[in-house]
């Protein structure tokens, strides 16, 4: 068996050390979870032995989180677990919480492909949420808020790729900036125009959208027989941005831009009109997000509602490894500790406010690589000069 094989083994085994205690089948002694989650961590530590340091940090992470989640659960009451661990609206509430974090993420993948950094994903997500929820109201039309929301972002991302490309200023204090400029922006219109009203009720909604013969059908009919109709559109995008990085020419191109501008060059691939292009897109996408934020899911504006989604996304591309479908399973990870920190005031309000916290502490685990270190486009973050 394979390093690799071992340490996702590790990973699953840990996974399930935790699952066996909770609903449906509420096993009420630790002593069984114990013991598969030190398997787990042997598995991460045989991985180890083996070369693979990186899958081996997981299985030892999952298996430690899956011991002590075991040991928790068992000695919660059944009860409580039953209300919380309900497996097909907790699925529902992760796409729901994960829908801003993938068109973010993506946007940030479409950007960093490129070569260029954008920390300014926070700031493209609150001005998409401001001008989104504000566009709909005015003309009354969620389709034009989305598209004022999309363009929004898309300004900002203009605005950064100027910066960054142009100017060649560096492009991490250019994205805090950016940040800066779009909470200044969202603030003083929100308050000059709606004041301490706050935004109407009556704003239209982006719709949802139902699967009839899909909602009938138990688990499934729950957790997507109904889902907002961005969510949709963020996970068709993930399969059409894969076929695009990596099935076709301009695919090839904005890649090989992030990965050796100067090769690209001369072979006359135009490199700054293609960063352009990446970074203004970046902005759109992540103004989407944050649409979907406003009009969406929550059908109000409150100023800084961004909340940080922008770097939890940015740790979304990292955890990811810069790819389309890595980023959808690190956005339904941030979706699904959100979803279940939701639920958890049937234990107690104080756990729940405290489990507020973990998807910053994921994006701390992320950073530091304990989950795996992915390469990044290797002139990510060079200001590009032509010669």
């Amino acid at each position: 068996m394979t390093a690799r094989r071992l340490g996702w083994a590790g990973v699953a085994l840990g996974a399930i050390a935790w699952y066996v205690t909770l609903p449906p089948l509420l096993v009420r002694t630790p002593v069984p979870s114990v013991l598969i989650a030190l398997v787990a961590v042997g598995a991460g530590v045989a991985a180890t032995r083996e070369g693979d340091a990186q899958i081996c940090r997981a299985a030892i992470l999952v298996g430690i989180s899956g011991g002590i989640g075991a040991i928790v659960a068992t000695k919660s009451g059944e009860a409580n677990l039953e209300k919380v661990f309900v497996w097909s609206a907790l699925f529902a509430a992760a796409l729901r919480f994960a829908t801003p974090l993938l068109f973010a993420a993506l946007g940030g993948i479409m950007s960093e492909r490129s070569g260029v950094i954008n920390i300014g994903l926070e700031g493209m997500m609150l001005m998409g949420a401001f001008f989104g929820i504000f566009g709909a109201d005015i003309s009354d039309s969620w389709v034009i808020g989305l598209l004022i929301g999309l363009a929004a972002g898309g300004v900002l991302g203009f605005l950064h790729a100027v910066f960054s490309i142009a100017l060649r200023a560096d492009q991490v204090v250019s994205g805090v900036g950016i940040n800066f400029l779009a909470a200044g922006i969202t603030g003083y219109v929100f308050i000059a125009h709606y004041g301490d009203q706050g935004t109407p009720g009556s704003v239209p909604n982006v719709p949802q959208v139902n699967l009839p013969f899909i909602k009938e059908t138990g688990f499934f009919g729950e957790a997507i027989g109904s889902a907002n109709l961005l969510t949709w559109v963020a996970l068709l995008l993930v399969p059409l941005m894969a076929l695009f990085l990596y099935r076709t020419a301009a695919g090839l191109r904005l890649r090989s831009v992030g990965e050796k501008p100067r090769a690209a060059d001369s072979v006359g691939i135009p490199v700054l009109r293609t960063r352009y292009l990446a970074v203004v897109t970046s902005g759109c996408l992540a103004g989407l997000g944050g649409v979907y934020l406003s009009v969406g899911l929550v059908h109000s504006f409150n100023q800084g509602m961004t909340a940080g989604r922008g770097f939890i996304a940015l740790a979304v591309v990292i955890f990811g490894g810069w790819r389309p479908y890595g980023a959808l399973a690190g956005a339904v990870l941030f979706g699904f500790s959100s979803a279940v920190a939701q639920r958890l005031p049937a234990f107690s309000d104080s756990l729940a406010v405290l489990f507020q916290a973990l998807p910053y502490v994921l994006v701390l685990i992320v950073v530091a690589g304990l989950i795996g270190r992915s390469r990044p486009p290797a002139s990510i973050g060079v200001p590009y000069v032509k010669e």
